[in-house]
Parts: structure tokens; C-alpha cells; sequence
């Protein structure tokens, strides 16, 4: 079943892509994702705060052992 749906506006520094896939006559998995420039700065902040804290706990767990 085809969607309808007209597309999204796509604004500079977006990143789109879409995957169609086929399995036989019956079964097919259609996927699409998005990404903007401001959410790719957001998740490279929260992984590198998460990699930090995890530095800070390892570096805690070892001065007590």
C-alpha cells in the first residue's frame, strides 16, 4: 500500500534517507528517517557527556579500590 503523503520540506543541512524492501510476493518493509545538523550537535553533546561522566565514575571506582 503506497502512502500518500506529501513529503516533508527539506530545510539546508537536513539529512533524509529511505529504504524499500522487498521480500517476496506478499511481505515489504518500507523505513524512512530524518536528521537535522541542530539534532546531529545534540546527540554528539549527550553521548560526550554521558563518555565524561563515565570517565569521571571509573576514575572514582579505581581511587577507592
Amino acid at each position: 500500500m503506497p502512502d500518500d503523503t506529501p513529503p516533508a520540506p527539506i530545510q539546508p543541512g537536513d539529512v533524509n534517507g529511505s529504504l524499500d524492501l522487498r521480500l517476496g510476493r506478499h511481505g515489504g518493509l518500507q523505513l524512512a528517517a530524518g536528521a537535522s545538523a541542530l539534532g546531529l550537535a545534540s546527540v554528539g553533546l549527550l553521548v560526550s557527556a554521558i563518555l565524561l561522566s563515565t570517565a569521571v565514575l571509573v576514575r572514582a571506582a579505581k581511587a577507592r579500590a
